[in-house]
């Protein structure tokens, strides 16, 4: 089972962790005054993004993203769970093949007053007269941050931020070393890390070959083990950031991922400061190293003596661990970490009961599932711990494949009948004829 295969427990996860992934940025923010907030959710309003299940990208109201910021707030990731019962439903003014026309127009055409467009559309043949009015129209555009005022303050001014308490918001990001060589071949270093944005401390630093979504989840959950759940996390664009199974499991613990925009190297600022510091003081030194365990053992080190107890200059002089004694990020328990860290995958059972997941073979001992369309749960904190099935409702556990063991157990065969119980005759044809002749046979009339 491939991490980019992991799907959500139901779809109702899948909306509401779409959801918490449009109102992070408001969430990371910490208090904001009216003015503020207000602000925030028109720029969230003015972005597209693609809801669970939807091919195509969409706006959300400024309404509706408030509605779900103020739930998140008062009942956490499950109150942002679609009600179990059908929406009612009701009319809409305007057809949604209007409201895109109406979008795409006021796009391309910023300072066109709404009554100009609603007057041409009319005059095109687009529009019936009297389908709706410019007051409408101008909700919709508000709506969509498409309005007027917020069309010129587009454009912000860059300036330094950080976050007001430390364990709020963690950098991740991955440094590319030079080649190490092990066992007389030269293999890449990827040094992924996790840092803190307002103490600058780094909660977690790993060396690896590669940099990939599992590498990334194994970092995560060392850091939340030792340090607890931050807010949220600031991430490039990059693959590695981008994975379904790193977003479900960040939704599940309520951390917010917030992504830099391509091609802004600025935005990312603290984290390339940190690999300048790690290059001049560690990287460049590792001559003797042969191996991924002499790499960390010399990361760690550098990290835990040097830069953690070393004046920082954007703290004022001040040591990441001296600002990293007050951090807020939450406490988790490993039933809380297994529990977010399980993905889920469709799957078919062979005939014979078994099945792949990441080139393992397993089997089930419950016969009736083969040939069966079920879902499959592991859990990628506990690398010693199988992987089950799950299948309606209930749970059945998963076993490594022994084909030796297989040869000598004892197949489940149909239980013969009972002696005892008399034998039902069924001939079709004689039953016939006898109801034709009007007679019966067989003891207790039966045919």
């Amino acid at each position: 089972m491939k991490l980019r295969d992991a799907e959500p427990r139901d779809h109702r996860e899948a909306v509401a962790h779409f959801r918490l992934g449009v109102i992070g940025p408001l969430l990371v923010a910490g208090e904001l005054e009216r003015g503020q907030l207000a602000e925030a959710l028109r720029e969230l309003a003015a972005q597209r993004y693609r809801p669970p299940g939807s091919p195509v990208t969409r706006r959300y109201g400024f309404s509706t993203i408030e509605r779900w910021y103020y739930a998140f707030r008062r009942g956490g990731i499950d109150a942002l769970m679609p009600a179990l019962r059908a929406d009612r439903g009701a009319g809409r003014k305007l057809r949604p093949e209007l409201i895109e026309l109406l979008l795409d127009i006021r796009r391309e055409n910023p300072t066109v007053s709404t009554p100009i467009i609603l007057r041409t559309l009319v005059a095109d043949g687009r529009l019936e007269p009297d389908t709706t009015s410019a007051s409408v129209v101008n909700r919709l555009y508000r709506q969509h941050g498409l309005d007027r005022k917020t069309l010129r303050t587009q454009g912000r001014q860059r300036l330094r931020w950080e976050t007001a308490t430390p364990g709020s918001l963690w950098h991740a990001d991955v440094c590319h070393g030079d080649d190490i060589v092990v066992d007389g071949r030269k293999r890449p270093l990827r040094i992924h890390a996790l840092l803190d944005d307002n103490a600058r401390y780094i909660v977690a630093i790993w060396a690896h070959h590669s940099e990939r979504e599992v590498e990334m989840l194994e970092l995560l959950a060392r850091a939340l083990r030792r340090h607890g759940a931050p807010c949220a996390l600031y991430l490039d664009n990059g693959s590695t950031y981008r994975g379904k199974a790193l977003s479900l499991v960040c939704s599940r613990l309520e951390i917010n991922l917030i992504h830099a925009r391509p091609y802004d190297p600025q935005a990312r600022g603290k984290m390339e400061r940190f690999w300048r510091t790690l290059r001049e003081g560690c990287l460049d030194h590792l001559g003797s190293a042969s191996s991924l365990h002499d790499v960390n053992v010399r990361l760690w080190a550098f990290v835990d003596q040097h830069y953690h107890r070393a004046p920082h200059g954007g703290l004022l002089g001040r040591s990441p661990a001296q600002r990293w004694t007050r951090s807020t990020a939450r406490p988790v328990t490993e039933d809380q970490l297994a529990d977010a860290y399980t993905v889920r995958q469709r799957r078919r059972i062979r005939k014979d009961s078994t099945l792949t997941i990441d080139g393992d073979l397993w089997q089930l001992d419950q016969g009736f599932l083969a040939g069966k369309t079920v879902t499959v749960a592991r859990t990628l904190v506990v690398s010693s711990r199988a992987p089950w099935v799950e299948y309606r409702g209930e749970r059945y556990d998963l076993s490594p494949v022994d084909p030796v063991a297989n040869a000598s157990k004892p197949r489940q065969r149909p239980a013969a009948p009972a002696t005892d119980e008399p034998t039902r005759p069924f001939d079709p044809a004689t039953a016939l004829l006898d109801k034709a002749a009007g007679r019966t046979s067989g003891k207790g009339g039966q045919r």
